[in-house]
């Protein structure tokens, strides 16, 4: 486990006692994922190392418009403990919790080429009846798989890309 993540997972753990609280879980995993992707842009990741910004500063550039004060005000204990950095790791780890407290599996489909919608929901519906779960499916492209899909759903992979059987024929034959 990397200590970026270590880091991150107690105050995971508070912003999503927080947001479970105030029954605001999706809100501020939206928040959570605005302010990981501005941190992450390496333009504002050289501003908010700088010396002279402000907490105030830091939680305008990073806060989304309507994120609430007790967002603002995480976001200031972040800035207080010089971990704003780790706001990617917090908003994955945050994500993980929610997920697992609603029930949900989040599911990663990627296809050599865009999948129907009528095809990513009987993917969906096929990983509901598996997982006895809701599933959110996100679907990306790599053209590279030259046909076929593969889904990874955090502990479960199930490869049934052209160059995955290909990869396991090769394998097969080599031996």
């Amino acid at each position: 486990m990397s200590q970026a993540l270590t880091l991150a997972r107690p105050y995971a753990r508070a912003a999503f006692s927080l947001a479970r609280d105030a029954g605001t879980l999706p809100a501020w995993s939206q928040a959570l994922a605005f302010a990981a992707r501005v941190a992450a842009d390496p333009q504002v990741a050289a501003v908010l190392g700088h010396p002279k910004l402000s907490a105030a500063d830091a939680v305008a550039l990073l806060a989304p418009d309507g994120a609430g004060e007790a967002f603002g005000n995480f976001l200031g204990l972040l800035f207080d403990n010089r971990r704003l950095s780790l706001l990617p790791e917090i908003a994955g780890l945050y994500d993980e919790l929610r997920f697992e407290a609603e029930r949900v599996v989040k599911a990663k489909v990627t296809s050599a080429a865009a999948l129907p919608a009528a095809e990513l929901e009987t993917i969906k519906a096929a990983l509901r009846r598996r997982f006895g779960r809701d599933v959110e499916v996100e679907a990306a492209i790599d053209e590279s798989l030259i046909g076929g899909a593969v889904i990874d759903a955090g502990d479960v992979v199930i490869d049934g890309s052209i160059k995955g059987k290909l990869g396991r024929l090769e394998a097969a034959l080599s031996h």
